[in-house]
């Protein structure tokens, strides 16, 4: 089975070794057929502490590494130049 891959934003990286990245998404209300903002904040394992708050990061799905977290930053090298 894939894993699920995210894009976020970096609120917090005051953590050792966690970054925690908002990430909003859009959809459509089955009523009123308008689209709606839905955001969730989830803890992210960020080995190397490279990500600092406001950066925008791609976030993996893993094994569980603590209690909150279940993702992993991933580190796109051509990206970040």
């Amino acid at each position: 089975m894939p894993k699920r891959i995210m894009q976020g934003t970096v609120v917090s990286d005051k953590t050792d070794k966690t970054v925690t990245v908002l990430v909003e998404r859009r959809i459509m209300h089955p009523v009123y057929k308008k689209f709606i903002t839905k955001s969730k904040k989830f803890a992210a394992h960020d080995a190397e502490n490279r990500c600092k708050q406001g950066d925008t990061v791609r976030i993996r799905e893993c094994a569980p590494i603590s209690k909150s977290k279940n993702y992993e930053v991933i580190y796109d090298d051509a990206a970040a130049n």
